[in-house]
């Protein structure tokens, strides 16, 4: 990985420490907020804290700003999926969340059926599941949903199937100003170029990007290159990047594992904040740690202080 010059000072043991503070992750002299991105919380940091029930879903914005002095977030509707058509309870999140002080930007969508489907049924009716969670991102104020873009049969198949099934999705959200975005997940959704080409097929400017700096993978759903056990065929992620960013509408830092500098051992995170940063992109970046050997508050911490210290440094 090609490090910036300017270091930065995570010792080891304070990232292994659960109880370290938030000040002891800088010590990088003076920064002022206009130098600073925006930055998000992907609602996916916290997944294993929810998935067993130690943190509430209802107070994730809270949680965000209290816990990570962090004031915009991303949700994801596995944890709310008994609640996906309750209108009243997505009325009193949005309280919550502003309350708390906290913006509403994105649902990601998953566990829903396939919106490249080569059935032209399935097609639609996995279009339709689409429309509860688009509702309830209006009524957070969401600016989107992210989905997720799989199917199957040949490339070209799959294209045209794509196309339909995304350009129905966009149109119904459209008529809500609710963008539909795409993130790489793995497959044929980490192909840059082959998903471009769709969203310029489908045309219309309520489809974009989210772009993942992991989950670039072609041979593996959902895309992680944590590790390259499974993966052995990467789509090469400046490239991936510098394709997406110009139809992004957010911007997805995801994060593994950090040596004894604050570093991610398995993205390179200056070379791809500067393609961010070189972009006409003027979004959130959202906190997305994924990591194994550490703890879910940590990790979100270290890739805070990360994204924050290389984008001080950036030309």
């Amino acid at each position: 990985m090609q490090k910036n010059s300017r270091r930065i000072f995570i010792k080891k043991t304070a990232i292994a420490t659960a109880a370290i503070s938030m000040p002891s992750l800088y010590s990088f002299g003076n920064k002022t907020d206009n130098n600073m991105p925006k930055i998000s919380l992907a609602q996916w940091s916290l997944n294993r804290a929810f998935f067993d029930k130690t943190l509430d879903p209802v107070n994730f914005a809270s949680i965000a700003k209290n816990d990570y002095n962090i004031s915009a977030i991303e949700y994801v509707n596995q944890f709310y999926a008994e609640n996906a058509a309750n209108e009243k309870f997505w009325a009193e999140m949005t309280t919550r969340a502003s309350d708390a002080g906290v913006e509403s930007l994105i649902m990601m969508v998953d566990e829903e059926e396939k919106l490249g489907d080569s059935n032209a049924d399935k097609r639609m009716k996995a279009v339709e599941d689409h429309y509860k969670w688009i509702n309830a991102a209006k009524i957070l104020g969401c600016h989107s949903i992210r989905v997720n873009a799989f199917g199957a049969g040949s490339p070209d198949e799959l294209e045209a199937s794509l196309v339909d099934g995304l350009g129905k999705l966009t149109e119904y959200a459209a008529k809500e100003k609710v963008h539909v975005i795409l993130e790489n997940h793995g497959l044929h959704t980490s192909n840059a170029s082959f998903m471009t080409g769709i969203i310029k097929a489908v045309d219309n400017p309520y489809l974009g990007t989210l772009p993942d700096f992991g989950n670039w993978c072609l041979n593996e759903e959902w895309g992680s290159t944590q590790t390259t056990k499974n993966c052995t065929n990467i789509y090469p992620p400046e490239e991936g990047i510098a394709e997406f960013l110009p139809f992004a509408k957010g911007v997805s830092a995801k994060s593994y594992a950090f040596d004894a500098e604050g570093f991610d051992t398995v993205i390179d995170y200056p070379k791809l904040l500067q393609l961010v940063k070189n972009s006409s992109f003027d979004g959130h970046i959202g906190i997305e740690f994924e990591g194994e050997n550490m703890s879910e508050p940590e990790g979100i911490k270290a890739t805070k202080a990360l994204i924050e210290e290389v984008w001080a440094t950036l030309k």
